[in-house]
């Protein structure tokens, strides 16, 4: 026990509950027993131990309330009739509270184990305190080295008890930010964003933001809470025509991909091209091929080999495969045959990467996402078998987070797209090598399960869909899955947190950001009301007037005559 932590009794263990893992209590406090608090009790062990079961509410049920004659009459308050005869309303509501045990805390292991010890009927239960729910759920404090401080916990006041993640497991075992549209779900990316760039962790993170949510980030240029010494995190952004990709990192899937209504034979034909270009000039970061090289290994086809055996008969095939591929790429904003994304200037510690998509084809969008991260995966890899030192392209000497936004567009359910593979890869073995990722969605049901199963930490939200609901439910540990019942109750800015980023799954109130958020929902009734606005209206009247020219000097003339 925690010295000079006065113990609060609130209630009597009745028998066990449905589940092995679960006991019932009876209580008459109605106050301190809510769905998601934790409470405890004492069970004694071998060697004279004495631990402090701890479980946490998921089950509340009124077995004996007020007579319903009592209520009849709106107007005049229950007490006031339960005193008229004698009876205390404090004690006329019974409540059976169901607990799922979580078990004893281990500070030598940092974690929670379960005993097996029941809980036995007649046995006390007890409201475990802030300063034991502070020592107990977060696996770091606040401003500690490896913490993310997130918010705090929400049975309890504001700050009373925060919740402070493990950066080490958000960032190696990936995580998974779900929620419905409105429910701050960017919101909370933002927290865990400035929690990654704090003196006490310095990450290297790259953000793919298809909407342009996140360029407030540069706020924290000049915020003083991330300033620390000589250390300034800096926030680059990278807006659409700024983003680059050089052709020669394109798998063949990729361009296939982007090539619509191909025909078999011009697969094959692209193909053949493909793999005679990477014969004699390489893959990858050592490719130095362009799309003239492609093409003109296309349009060779035409006139045969050595041995005079061509595709003559097939011209109109290599035709049109010439015209699709001129048509993506000739003119291209964003693939390039020099141009690239430089891995040493997208990742660095202590800094934030913002590749703003918005503008860019989806499908643009999905090549651009998996050429990125199959270079970053490849960089990582070579670095840490040591194929790659200073001054190789692939060289990339520390760990990385990349947060993909909208992230069922780059691995949804149902649908094969070419990023999905690629993150696949690194969501199975990325730990290995330290490249981490983050997803944020608004659908879970439209995301790859194979990916969010991937995810060992999730952030859930407000989900009211029941397809998204089912969806969550079967990658969620087992001892959060009844929080889930809380799902379509909660609001703005609560969220509950589960996985391995957390000692036992809690129900979170997300802190203040430091800097603004960006992606505010749009007031659409003030915008209309300001169209009407004095000034407004002024202003669209000098845009609209026509041009009157003055009359020059002497009065009107004809034909340069005074009339």
């Amino acid at each position: 026990m925690i010295a000079g932590m006065e113990e609060i009794l609130v209630g009597t263990v009745k028998g066990p509950g449905d589940h092995p893992h679960e006991y019932v209590f009876i209580t008459t406090d109605n106050r301190r027993t809510r769905v998601g608090e934790f409470v405890y009790y004492h069970a004694t062990g071998g060697a004279d131990q004495t631990w402090r079961i701890v479980g946490t509410i998921t089950v509340r049920r009124l077995v004996r309330g007020l007579p319903d004659s009592f209520l009849t009459d709106p107007q005049t308050p229950p007490a006031e009739v339960s005193s008229l005869l004698g009876l205390s309303i404090d004690n006329a509501e019974i409540y059976e509270i169901t607990v799922e045990t979580i078990g004893y805390f281990s500070e030598q292991m940092g974690d929670f184990i379960n005993p097996r010890i029941p809980a036995v009927p007649g046995q006390q239960i007890y409201l475990a305190s802030n300063d034991m729910l502070t020592e107990m759920l977060s696996p770091r404090r606040r401003g500690e080295p490896g913490g993310a401080h997130i918010g705090s916990l929400l049975t309890r006041q504001s700050d009373e008890v925060p919740i402070v993640l493990a950066v080490r497991e958000v960032v190696s075992t990936h995580l998974a930010v779900l929620a419905s549209t409105g429910s701050g779900k960017s919101y909370l990316a933002g927290v865990l964003l400035e929690e990654l760039l704090m003196p006490h962790n310095r990450a290297a993170v790259l953000i793919i933001d298809p909407h342009g949510e996140y360029g407030t980030l540069q706020e924290i240029h000049q915020h003083p809470a991330f300033q620390e010494g000589d250390y300034h995190p800096e926030v680059r952004l990278y807006t659409p025509e700024r983003i680059k990709i050089r052709f020669s990192s394109l798998t063949e899937a990729d361009i296939v991909y982007l090539l619509p209504e191909m025909t078999e034979k011009m697969r094959t034909y692209l193909s053949q091209a493909y793999r005679a270009l990477i014969n004699t000039r390489g893959r990858g970061e050592r490719g130095l091929w362009s799309f003239q090289d492609l093409l003109d290994e296309v349009i060779a086809q035409k006139y045969g080999d050595e041995d005079g055996k061509g595709s003559g008969g097939n011209v109109s095939t290599i035709d049109g495969l010439e015209w699709r591929l001129r048509r993506r790429f000739e003119q291209s904003r964003i693939f390039s045959d020099h141009e690239n994304l430089d891995l040493a200037d997208l990742f660095r510690p202590g800094q934030c990467t913002i590749l703003q998509l918005s503008d860019i084809d989806e499908h643009e969008q999905q090549v651009i996402v998996g050429a990125l991260l199959r270079r970053t995966n490849k960089a990582r890899v070579a670095t840490v078998r040591g194929n790659a030192g200073v001054g190789d392209d692939s060289y990339l000497p520390y760990p990385v987070f990349v947060l993909l936004e909208e992230s069922h567009r780059y691995a949804p359910a149902g649908a094969k797209v070419v990023s999905t593979d690629i993150l696949k890869q690194i969501l199975a073995e990325g730990r290995k090598f330290g490249v981490g990722i983050g997803l944020i969605t608004q659908r879970p049901g439209k995301l790859d399960q194979d990916v969010l199963s991937q995810c060992m930490t999730q952030f859930i939200l407000r989900i009211v869909n029941p397809i998204d609901q089912q969806t969550i439910a079967s990658s969620v540990e087992g001892a959060g899955r009844r929080l889930l019942d809380e799902l379509p109750a909660l609001t703005k800015g609560q969220v509950i947190v589960s996985g391995v980023a957390i000692n036992t799954p809690v129900l979170c109130q997300v802190r203040k950001r430091l800097t603004r958020h960006g992606g505010e929902t749009i007031d659409a009734p003030a915008e209309w009301q300001s169209y009407f606005a004095p000034t407004r209206v002024a202003e669209r009247a000098r845009r609209e007037a026509p041009l009157i020219r003055p009359e020059p000097k002497g009065g009107p003339k004809v034909g340069g005559i005074d009339i």
